[in-house]
């Protein structure tokens, strides 16, 4: 196949205007977006409960055999801190004020640092493929880990306990290929049972905490970040493993920032102020209660809050509520794929738009076959959340750190602030999930490995394919001007066919290689010749009205430029449809759409820059047609071949 038409970094400047503040919502419409928040932005970060303290607390009990209350309200103590931190104050009052029109997330951000120029373009360019590539790994990590501890739960139902053991693995495998199975189908159709469903998981787990904490206010202490400052100074052994567990307490966090496009920032903020923090409080200060009570519930915590008739029925719904977690990651991942493939960091790939309403809604059906096999892998290999949770964290804070550095660079750039002022602002967060690094990056040995290569492999990826992109571009570079060679053809024209024709080019000043073609084996040029660019504005959506641009360049020879924002899915033969409002007027059946099939010839060398080639070549020949990408109609398409050397 061929490789990328236009897909590249360069951007188009948005309008100014465009940004204008908008009417505030009504209340309904608020309430509604605020209900949809609870289930798709905190399903992950809701269902932490289920194994951040258990995993957190295990530490202490093994290292002393017993558990003081100055531990377990220490521990206690660190969670909800965690929270207030990076959480609250990192992403719910500062990062999501950097917005790329209402867009939010790790790629949002770095186009939008991009936008505002500056040097250490590539240092920017390579944080960002790093944040995206950890963030693959926490969509493949978070589905299994989510799921498995769910359903572990029924280990602890009174009927159940010793027969459902050795199950467990194939009942949450289950779960989650059906998942996986029912994507194709849209998030659209149960979509709107994620907001009530993690409504009654969060009030559920608030009241459960509750029940707990009236027989153990001591656990209160806890609310004051002394004890867990402590708690770190007289275990410093221990203390890199507590931290690493405790982090578990924010794996979904970056959910806040990402999906700010889908609800919006506002109703956002106000459903982690109003619902979903109150309720982790009381749930993780409960579990401590519990805990300080009864010594023998640190086995599971969690499940052990809820009294014996109703272990089953929280089973249920802590399952219900781990694959809303995992829906939205795995939505993420789709959107996130959309994104670079947008920004020319990934190949071509088959997005399906799900929802007529909904523009967000999308399925990339290679990516979710790829996370289903590494979810299954994980569940098949670890066989409980205990040994995953080694595993879990790592792509997490390499996803949050690189999201903050990058706010740096945007709080300097964009807010005209000095550099020293920006690095002050930011320097606590980055403190805190520095040592938050350090100390998740004690689990690489114990699985802390999968989500590094799980990383490392998207990294690859994509470096091997911008510098794919770039090698073939420049081996294709012509010397051929359009200066050069409009002169000519007006002096000497050749035949003239009926119709338009339209030619891709990634560069609007050089000669399409598929005109040279065209002219040399045909000898004939159509009445009408558009020379069309694609490119991708740094924007998540580009207006109708600013989408196209037409120039004339010669006597039946025009330039056209057709604008997508990187959240869009273009689609040439509608925005050419448009140009009609330009004084561009065609009739899609007298039209034919000229592209390069290109195949790659590698040149010889030795070392890993020729593997790269090669993996380039197999990129390239598995990505989706250039025709199919910018879904152009088949019957009005005219592929001419041409080998590349680069």
């Amino acid at each position: 196949m061929s490789a990328p038409v236009s897909p590249s970094l360069s951007v188009v400047d948005p309008d100014p205007g465009e940004a204008a503040a908008k009417p505030a919502p009504r209340l309904r419409t608020f309430l509604g977006l605020a209900l949809g928040s609870a289930g798709v932005v905190y399903g992950d970060i809701g269902t932490s409960p289920l194994y951040a303290f258990k995993e957190s607390i295990k530490h202490l009990a093994r290292h002393g055999g017993r558990l003081a209350q100055a531990d377990v309200v220490g521990v206690i103590s660190l969670m909800l801190w965690t929270l207030m931190v990076i959480v609250t104050l990192k992403y719910v009052l500062i990062l999501m004020r950097f917005d790329n029109r209402g867009e939010g997330g790790t790629l949002s951000l770095m186009a939008l640092v991009q936008k505002a120029g500056g040097r250490a373009a590539g240092l920017i360019l390579v944080i960002g493929m790093i944040g995206a590539g950890m963030f693959f790994g926490d969509a493949i990590l978070t589905p299994a880990v989510s799921v498995l501890s769910a359903v572990e739960g029924l280990e602890i139902v009174q009927s159940l306990s010793g027969r459902i053991d050795p199950f467990v693995p194939a009942i949450a495998l289950v779960v989650l290929v059906g998942l996986f199975a029912v994507q194709r189908r849209g998030s659209g159709g149960v979509g709107r049972w994620f907001g009530p469903v993690c409504v009654a998981w969060f009030a559920t787990i608030a009241v459960l905490g509750l029940m707990a904490l009236v027989r153990a206010p001591q656990v209160l202490m806890a609310l004051n970040p002394w004890p867990g400052l402590m708690l770190l100074i007289h275990h410093p052994k221990i203390a890199p493993a507590v931290l690493g567990s405790v982090f578990l307490t924010v794996t979904g966090a970056e959910a806040l920032y990402a999906d700010m496009g889908h609800f919006g920032r506002k109703p956002i903020q106000w459903t982690w102020v109003a619902l979903v923090f109150p309720c982790l409080i009381l749930n993780y200060l409960g579990q401590g209660a519990l805990v300080l009570t009864d010594p023998g519930a640190i086995e599971n915590p969690f499940f052990h809050l809820a009294p014996d008739w109703f272990q089953l029925p929280l089973v249920v719904l802590a399952t219900a509520a781990t694959v809303i977690a995992s829906q939205a990651v795995i939505s993420g991942a789709f959107s996130m794929t959309q994104q670079a493939i947008q920004l020319g960091l990934l190949p071509r790939m088959t997005l399906k738009i799900t929802s007529e309403s909904h523009a967000g809604q999308i399925y990339a059906p290679q990516i979710n076959w790829m996370l289903m096999l590494g979810v299954a892998a994980l569940v098949l290999g670890f066989r409980s959340s205990d040994a995953l949770a080694n595993a879990y964290g790592v792509s997490v804070i390499g996803a949050m750190i690189t999201s903050s550095v990058l706010a740096v660079v945007a709080f300097h750039r964009l807010k005209a602030r000095p550099l020293w002022l920006s690095l002050l602002v930011f320097s606590p967060f980055l403190t805190v999930e520095s040592a938050f690094l350090v100390a998740n990056l004690t689990k690489v040995a114990h699985g802390g490995y999968v989500p590094l290569l799980i990383a490392s492999a998207m990294i690859l990826l994509m470096w091997t394919w911008m510098r794919g992109v770039r090698r073939v571009a420049k081996a294709e570079q012509s010397d051929l001007k359009l200066t050069d060679v409009l002169p000519m053809l007006m002096q000497r024209p050749p035949l003239k066919a009926r119709g338009a024709a339209v030619f891709l080019t990634s560069d609007p000043t050089a000669v399409p290689a598929a005109l040279m073609h065209n002219l040399k084996h045909n000898q004939v040029l159509h009445e009408v010749v558009v020379l069309l660019t694609v490119k991708v504005a740094s924007r998540p959506r580009v207006p109708d009205a600013e989408r196209v641009e037409v120039h004339d360049l010669a006597p039946g020879f025009k330039a056209m430029t057709l604008s997508f924002g990187f959240m869009e899915t273009p689609n040439v033969a509608k925005g050419m449809s448009l140009a009609r409002a330009k004084g561009l007027k065609f009739d899609i059946m007298r039209t034919s759409f000229f592209l390069s099939r290109r195949t790659l010839l590698p040149r010889r060398s030795g070392g890993i820059g020729h593997l790269l080639d090669l993996f380039f070549v197999f990129l390239t020949r598995n990505a989706v047609r250039t025709a199919d990408f910018f879904q152009i109609p088949p019957s009005r398409v005219v592929e001419l071949g041409a080998q590349v050397a680069f």
